[in-house]
């Protein structure tokens, strides 16, 4: 079945040709924003992702729930692209598409006679959206990459973790997902210049580039003191306290990020002296003496369980909260009024819940159901029909 999806990219049409992560999220949410996205997969098997765990099964079907999450809203059409008859029907559906998405190796789509070069003269209002490891430039851009590769390389993995250490990769692919999402945000940039000026153009996204992007803080911190910022666990670098601590029953968070709310905090703590200790008189001050302010927080803190400090510091507007666990993330009530967990209904393995879209639009509704992932080659017919 068609998918029928509705928002602000709805007419738009993408032909997507990438698999695993990195591309699928990036076309997962134009997907989520209306686009109608024809997921193109090899005949043999199809996007990698289809053999990822953890796999539901169910009345002897078997099925990623790992692919199923990244695709759904996508119809899926097999082709092989060396294939004369297949490249004959890609190349009819590049008459009517918009934006065309890959993520093979730089140089991969030129052999197929399809790269960007070639395309955008047969198809000069056709945006062509590369996403790949390192670019299609500089002297890294064959080498291959996974998302690990590029957390390693871009430096993120150096400031993630606890000081001492062993090297920590963050808990989700950021290194996909960010390439995914400043891809999608390039697509629609060049949907909106295309709209002034007719003409399609190319985006040459790299995870790597990406990981670079949001190192933030630690970039600053470097250029402004010439020295490699390493790990230091959950405590913010230059905002202090902006940390995780132990309570007599676990650990909670609190974000006192400026002097005010500091004074709140220690009200509550019952530590009312310690504004006045020239220790912590400001936020310099208390980076500085980061572990002084620690020792004395966390004596306070162990004394009662996290939900008695919870509702205290709320009650004095200062930023705090549990450490969630996924479970309980996905079904606090916040998430729930949210809409951020949505569920798509598959005919052969039933319901899975997944992320729900995180762009709220006033323009359009956010259903709390998807159209599920397409089984591998579902949409055939119904495409060769148009």
């Amino acid at each position: 079945m068609m998918a029928t999806n509705s928002g602000p990219l709805t007419g738009i049409t993408v032909l997507d040709l990438t698999r695993v992560l990195a591309g699928p999220y990036c076309t997962m949410m134009l997907a989520d924003l209306g686009a109608r996205v024809i997921k193109i997969e090899r005949p043999d098997g199809g996007d990698d992702a289809r053999s990822f765990g953890p796999f539901i099964d169910k009345n002897g079907v078997k099925k990623s729930a790992y692919f199923m999450s990244l695709n759904r809203g996508k119809e899926s059409i097999a082709l092989n692209l060396k294939a004369p008859e297949d490249r004959a029907i890609f190349e009819d559906l590049l008459s009517k598409a918009d934006v065309l998405v890959e993520n093979y190796r730089p140089g991969v789509m030129q052999k197929l006679g399809y790269g960007y070069e070639a395309l955008s003269k047969s198809h000069p209002r056709l945006i062509y959206a590369a996403v790949s490891g390192f670019g299609h430039t500089g002297p890294f851009a064959q080498k291959p990459a996974y998302d690990m590769v590029v957390q390693a390389m871009g430096g993120i993995m150096s400031v993630t973790g606890h000081p001492g250490g062993e090297p920590t990769r963050v808990g989700s692919s950021i290194g996909d997902i960010t390439a995914g999402m400043f891809t999608a945000t390039g697509i629609t940039s060049a949907l909106y210049e295309r709209e002034r000026t007719g003409k399609g153009q190319k985006i040459d996204v790299g995870m790597m580039d990406g990981q670079v992007a949001i190192l933030e803080n630690a970039i600053a911190r470097y250029q402004a003191t010439g020295e490699s910022p390493g790990p230091l666990g959950a405590r913010h670098p230059s905002i202090t306290p902006f940390s995780a601590f132990r309570t007599q029953d676990g650990h909670m968070v609190i974000a006192a990020g400026n002097n005010a709310l500091f004074e709140e905090l220690c009200a509550a703590l019952s530590l009312p002296q310690l504004p006045n200790d020239p220790r912590f008189k400001d936020n310099d001050a208390r980076t500085q003496n980061w572990d002084d302010l620690l020792g004395l927080m966390e004596q306070q803190l162990t004394t009662k369980p996290t939900a008695h400090w919870l509702d205290a510091l709320e009650a004095v507007g200062v930023p705090c909260g549990p450490i969630h666990n996924v479970e309980e993330a996905l079904t606090h009530p916040q998430t729930q009024a949210r809409n951020m967990v949505v569920q798509a209904e598959d005919k052969d393995v039933g319901t899975l819940g997944m992320a729900g879209n995180p762009i709220k639009l006033s323009n359009h509704p956010d259903p709390n159901t998807r159209t599920p992932a397409p089984d591998l080659d579902a949409d055939r017919d119904r495409i060769l029909g148009e």
